[in-house]
């Protein structure tokens, strides 16, 4: 028996890049995994396909996380179709980079409500479940950028600061039931964000790494894979960067 069958896992921002690699993980692992996405409905089905010829269950979820009659709609679909969520991945998020002197408030509030907000929501809305059955694991995608600040990224920055912050908050209110909360802090990723950098830019950054190379989007899904499981039932609160060396 694979160690997360019987699971219900949520996804959120799964289409692609890490939030895909995550879901694929999960299902490889066991987990009947619903697949959120916002916008890319295309990418979404891919991902849902792609876990379903690999002999696992997936579910597709529209739903916007940084509204909470979406999230709620979303949670009342997925409790219907596949059970209450046990595993819930906050990986949604947006960017809007620009310096903060030409920074919008539009901009700096869709960050927040997508980033930060996005990710109150959805454990607000699974907490009920998991203190009922005192089990859950809850993984919080952050970022180096929350902790060493990026410039030009002063939303984004704040925003995966604070889901840090909630991380730990959230972590110490509920250990008692048997539910762990801990957020990943991926550095640069092979994914389409960067692969649009320029590559004067991005060998820059690269020389930054101790590794001297970027991740992969499975880097990040291995250790979300970890944290979900029983094996790391006594790591609660914590903050595990996947950055080859580069915020330490």
């Amino acid at each position: 028996m694979k160690e997360l069958s019987g699971k219900v896992a949520l996804v959120t921002g799964a289409s692609r890049g890490i939030g895909r690699a995550i879901a694929i993980q999960l299902a490889q692992d066991g987990a009947k995994v619903a697949v959120n996405y916002l916008s890319n409905e295309v990418m979404a089905n891919a991902a849902a396909e792609s876990i379903r010829r690999s002999g696992g269950e997936a579910l597709v979820l529209q739903g916007d996380v940084g509204d909470s009659a979406s999230v709620d709609r979303m949670m009342q679909q997925l409790t219907a179709e596949m059970g209450p969520v046990d595993i819930l991945v906050n990986n949604a998020g947006i960017i809007h980079d620009t310096f903060t002197i030409r920074m919008s408030e539009k901009d700096w509030d869709s960050v927040i409500q997508s980033d930060l907000k996005g990710a109150f929501l959805c454990t607000k809305a699974c907490l009920r479940h998991m203190i009922r059955r005192r089990w859950g694991r809850i993984v919080n995608i952050s970022s180096v950028a929350g902790i060493t600040g990026n410039p030009g990224q002063a939303n984004y920055s704040a925003a995966k600061a604070g889901v840090i912050g909630f991380t730990k908050s959230v972590a110490r209110e509920i250990a008692s039931r048997n539910i762990t909360v801990n957020a990943v802090a991926p550095g640069l990723i092979e994914t389409d964000i960067i692969a649009s950098i320029p590559k004067a830019a991005r060998d820059a950054l690269v020389e930054m790494i101790p590794l001297g190379k970027p991740g992969t989007a499975e880097d990040v899904a291995a250790v979300v894979s970890f944290l979900s499981k029983d094996i790391a039932s006594y790591i609660t609160g914590q903050v595990i960067q996947v950055d080859g060396g580069l915020a330490m």
